[in-house]
């Protein structure tokens, strides 16, 4: 095989976004793929004369390791195959989206309420929102922004001054309320699927907070992948349409969905599993770009 593909990266990305291309990019070459890695900062697109406008970007296919929307939709509109697509990067990307599109198909989530969106920064927090959350969720209840990443974004309210807080606190951004899952709170399972066959699972685990983010200090250990996290995995994943993904659920008896992410980092899971991710994803590309 002789292609030539991109990978694009967040220009801000941190050094686990570097160490994932970087054996992305090794294990692509093994299949005669060659890559190049580059930034979203390049601005290689833009709308010229009511057209989209690509400048040098001569490529096979990109593997889109970003969460931009509108970059990835302007390369598929212009005809560039993506690793994942447009459409199930904005849909991962917004939490909110997220639930929605797997809603009403027998995948189990978290009650979750999408939050009021708020135009006017002196507008309060009316008390019936606070009233609405309290009722269906209870204490504690988790607030988080509709959009970030790393646990970023991700808050805890005990009680209602906490929550008046952080309703004041997100009201200006897309932000979602979750019920707190207590037997989860500080772990996590983490599920990587690709190709729609999920592959494999770790465990996250944090002894000084509620969120598990590997980002944020969390630990990952070996583990099973029970049967019944595996079937919902690889059902999430096919409903939004996804060629890799890592899927987040809560810990115990009746496992709930909680994210899905497009762009997963793998360097964890890969030294803790043992499974070579970079080498699946790789062959998995492969497959695709040859039918």
């Amino acid at each position: 095989m002789n292609k030539k593909c991109i990978i694009l990266i967040n220009a801000y990305a941190d050094k686990r976004g570097t160490r994932q291309t970087k054996r992305l990019t090794e294990e692509l070459a093994v299949l005669g793929i060659s890559a190049e890695v580059r930034t979203n900062d390049r601005f290689p697109l833009c709308v010229r004369d009511g057209k989209i406008e690509i400048e040098d970007f001569d490529c096979d296919f990109c593997v889109y390791l970003d969460k931009d929307k509108y970059i990835a939709a302007m390369l598929e509109k212009n005809g560039v195959k993506l690793f994942n697509g447009a459409t199930a990067i904005e849909l991962c990307d917004d939490k909110m989206l997220t639930h929605i599109a797997l809603s009403n198909s027998g995948i189990p989530m978290p009650e979750t309420i999408p939050g009021l969106l708020c135009y006017d920064p002196a507008a309060p927090v009316p008390a019936e929102v606070i009233n609405k959350v309290e009722k269906k969720l209870g204490y504690p209840v988790i607030v988080k922004h509709s959009y970030g990443s790393i646990g970023k974004g991700v808050f805890k309210a005990d009680n209602r001054k906490e929550l008046t807080e952080l309703c004041e606190k997100v009201k200006l951004e897309e932000h979602l309320f979750q019920k707190y899952i207590a037997s989860s709170s500080g772990k996590d399972m983490r599920v990587i699927v690709i190709g729609g066959k999920a592959i494999g699972a770790i465990k996250r685990v944090s002894d000084v907070d509620f969120r598990s983010n590997i980002g944020l200090g969390a630990r990952a250990e070996k583990t099973e992948l029970p049967d019944n996290v595996k079937e919902i995995s690889e059902r999430a994943a096919n409903l939004l349409n996804l060629d890799y993904c890592g899927i987040d659920f809560t810990v115990g008896d009746n496992p709930l969905l909680l994210e899905v992410n497009s762009n997963a980092y793998f360097d964890a899971f890969e030294a803790v599993s043992g499974i070579n991710v970079a080498r699946l994803y790789a062959e998995h590309i492969a497959r695709e770009i040859e039918k």
